[in-house]
């Protein structure tokens, strides 16, 4: 009874979804979708694929570093410092969708309901570990190792050895509130004024997390990892994300991988039906397959990545280095501006992606202002 499109990546779950719609439609389905001006990031050739697939009336739009300034209008849109910087795409995918319907159905919530993150892989590979290794051994062998192995941000995460050591040497819930966070603990720290440390004490932010994994009611490692997702993740950043940034332009999203019943099965299957070896979301990819090529259901999971490492590195790098000359940021007496020009300086040399912490410093910086506090 309205006007009804969805967005398309061309990933498994957005291709779930538009496979369905346009078998039970009688029309084109209308999806459209986001690509950006860097190639690595840009997934537009695959969402073309699956719209000629299903025939759809599609569309698409370049997202590039020339509308960062938006980010003002998603510090008032989110009314707090909301960190994720695909929440620009997605703002700006809602804004094509909304164009030609006022319902768009996405495919979010497949990821966590049926292990399609690396992490929850990892995770239960990691738990599988710790059940075999001396808790001593992991603490005082592979901690201390971690602590010296040279950080290698550009490598794939198998190849990450630090960050897998200190996960390692650590407990599953320090494991995890590892691979979820933006920084490391002791990175973390590092960027505080030696005033806000000094308030902050013995605080970890991720606190909450740590009784969240204690609490889950789970059968495996994997199950742990989920239940944090769809309790923590999905309705702090991606489910926020989309209902702002959606509603921002009158626009309705709906989820249909997220229907109860849905995710009450997907719960109840062991873990051999949602991963298989390091392949997540087996027992979806293999029921898709009479509808999506392997192409789409097997190649590398991307996600939704906007480019911010290569645009702060290149036209966005003054960006980047006027966060430590922050007025605003300087005024709130959190930060040690000497680490912050430092953290910039890195990112910029590629030395290390400290592109997520930055975004997360412009936004705080914009939704200061905005909201007056200083």
């Amino acid at each position: 009874d309205v006007p009804l499109g969805a967005f398309l990546s061309g990933g498994v779950d957005s291709s779930t979804v538009v496979a369905f719609m346009a078998e039970a439609s009688r029309q084109p389905v209308k999806t459209c979708s986001i690509g950006f001006d860097v190639a690595s990031a840009d997934e537009t050739a695959y969402a073309e694929q699956v719209a000629q697939l299903f025939a759809t009336d599609h569309r698409a739009r370049v997202v590039s570093a020339d509308q960062f300034d938006a980010i003002d209008t998603l510090a008032g849109m989110f009314d707090e410092p909301f960190a994720d910087a695909s929440a620009l795409p997605t703002w700006r995918v809602c804004q094509l969708a909304r164009e030609n319907v006022t319902v768009a159905l996405s495919g979010d919530g497949a990821d966590e309901a049926l292990a399609g993150y690396r992490r929850q892989v990892f995770h239960a590979h990691e738990e599988r570990l710790r059940g075999l290794l001396p808790a001593a051994m992991r603490r005082n062998v592979l901690g201390p190792l971690g602590k010296v192995y040279p950080k290698a941000d550009w490598a794939p995460r198998p190849l990450r050895a630090k960050t897998t050591l200190l996960s390692l040497a650590g407990s599953a819930e320090e494991g995890y509130a590892r691979a979820l966070a933006v920084l490391p603990p002791e990175l973390r720290g590092g960027l505080y004024s030696d005033h806000m440390a000094g308030q902050l004490g013995a605080y970890r932010a991720e606190q909450p997390l740590f009784a969240m994994m204690a609490a889950a009611p789970m059968r495996s490692g994997l199950d742990q990892a989920q239940y944090v997702d769809l309790k923590f993740w999905l309705p702090g950043d991606i489910l926020t994300k989309v209902d702002r940034t959606s509603m921002a332009v009158s626009l309705e999203a709906r989820e249909p991988l997220l229907d109860h019943r849905l995710v009450e099965f997907c719960a109840m299957l062991p873990d051999n039906l949602r991963v298989r070896g390091r392949q997540g979301k087996w027992l979806l990819k293999k029921a898709m397959g009479r509808y999506l090529p392997e192409d789409v259901l097997y190649r590398p999971k991307q996600g939704f990545v906007t480019p911010i490492a290569e645009w702060l590195r290149g036209p966005l790098a003054g960006k980047a280095r006027g966060i430590s000359k922050s007025a605003m940021l300087a005024r709130t007496g959190w930060f040690d501006n000497a680490r912050l020009a430092l953290l910039a300086e890195e990112h910029i040399a590629g030395r290390s992606d400290h592109s997520r912490v930055l975004w997360q410093l412009l936004m705080l910086d914009r939704s200061l202002a905005r909201l007056g506090i200083s």
